[in-house]
């Protein structure tokens, strides 16, 4: 027999709002079983929320998870999605990479800035 979840079971297990699971499932990534008006989602659907959380807490945008779902549900199947996994993570760590660089350029900038703006001040004779 199939293990079911409620709706607040999974809201609960991944401290998420109902409203994110209801936009998930209105996107497409997730397929609960409808009894009425109750959601019953299976293991897989449970399994495919912690993905993309997962997905979402490195960065990934909601069509980029898309994507990757669509390729394992369809040929090639999982060795497909787990080729264009790599190259989301590489693309990914590309980007974080540059931002660091940016971040790190900003506060040497502020630095020199800083600097200048208290030898100034020294020059003016003025204490901070």
């Amino acid at each position: 027999m199939d293990k079911y979840y409620t709706i607040t079971e999974l809201t609960r297990e991944f401290g998420v709002s109902t409203r994110t699971l209801r936009f998930y499932e209105d996107e497409g990534l997730i397929q609960p079983e409808r009894r009425g008006r109750t959601r019953l989602y299976r293991a897989i659907d449970r399994r495919l929320i912690q993905e993309i959380l997962r997905g979402r807490r490195i960065g990934f945008t909601v069509a980029e998870i898309r994507e990757i779902i669509q390729v394992y549900r369809e040929p090639p199947g999982e060795a497909g999605q787990l080729r264009l996994m790599i190259r989301r993570v590489e693309e990914k760590r590309e980007d974080l990479t540059r931002k660091r660089k940016d971040i790190e350029d900003t506060l040497s900038e502020l630095d020199n800035v800083e600097e200048a703006c208290l030898t100034r001040l020294a020059e003016l004779g003025v204490n901070i």
